[in-house]
């Protein structure tokens, strides 16, 4: 490990992950960037993934597996056993490409959120404008946070499944950090987990008042239109 080179702590979340931890971690592993380390909170399961982790332990910095209050919850236990400079979480069926190491190459400033594109379903994602950004959020495995955001923030345990876009909207105008896109391609995203196949009930019905909140009634007002258009196709579809 090069003396100035910052530590990036890589943050997994897993619950009965047995059949993609160890493709998770390998391709961690695999990374060229020389200051990783990695911290893995497991919800108590039931599979195989605890052995996983026993046979992983010299090369992660910390594991614990308990049962908590959801994916959130994890998160924000994780980010206390972390002694890095920044911060990325990956999923447990997410897998880290070559240009992660590009990206970590040029984290700079500690009021800076950087984020690349990752692959999905639908092909690689895009950088976001304002409006893009309230209306669709970025994907958590895209960015690479300063430890300093969570040295103030946790992610809110309110949104089962979608605390880290709410988040995000909160610290893109809390005057305190800002957001730049790196053209690197980091993460394939498995779109099978629980955020893309569940709602987050909870913050859809609040996400119209956190988009005026921290983006202001021009672009809200673009969002409520979105919206309606948006439920209005789907009433048709289902007529």
């Amino acid at each position: 490990m090069k003396a100035n080179t910052p530590k990036i702590s890589v943050i997994i979340v897993t619950y009965n992950a047995a059949e993609t931890l160890q493709a998770c971690l390998d391709s961690i592993y695999q990374q060229k960037y020389p200051a990783i380390e990695i911290v893995v909170i497991d919800g108590l399961s039931t599979d195989e993934t605890v052995k996983i982790l026993e046979a992983n332990t010299d090369r992660i910095a910390y594991w614990k597996s308990e049962k908590d209050a959801g994916i959130y919850d994890a998160m924000n236990k994780g980010v206390k056993h972390i002694t890095g400079d920044w911060v990325y979480f990956l999923g447990a069926d997410d897998i880290l490409f070559a240009d992660f190491t590009q990206l970590a190459y040029e984290l700079k400033n500690n009021d800076t959120i950087y984020y690349g594109r990752v692959m999905t379903l639908g092909g690689p994602t895009i950088p976001v404008n304002e409006y893009g950004f309230a209306k669709y959020g970025l994907c958590h495995q895209a960015m690479i946070y300063p430890k300093a955001v969570f040295d103030k923030y946790l992610f809110n345990t309110r949104y089962k499944i979608s605390a880290d876009y709410a988040l995000n909207m909160e610290l893109y105008n809390s005057g305190e950090f800002h957001f730049e896109f790196k053209d690197h391609l980091v993460a394939n995203f498995n779109q099978t987990g629980v955020s893309s196949t569940s709602v987050d009930k909870v913050f859809e019905k609040e996400r119209g008042g956190l988009v005026r909140k921290y983006f202001g009634n021009k672009i809200w007002l673009r969002f409520l239109f979105w919206r309606f258009k948006k439920n209005l196709k789907g009433q048709k579809q289902v007529e």
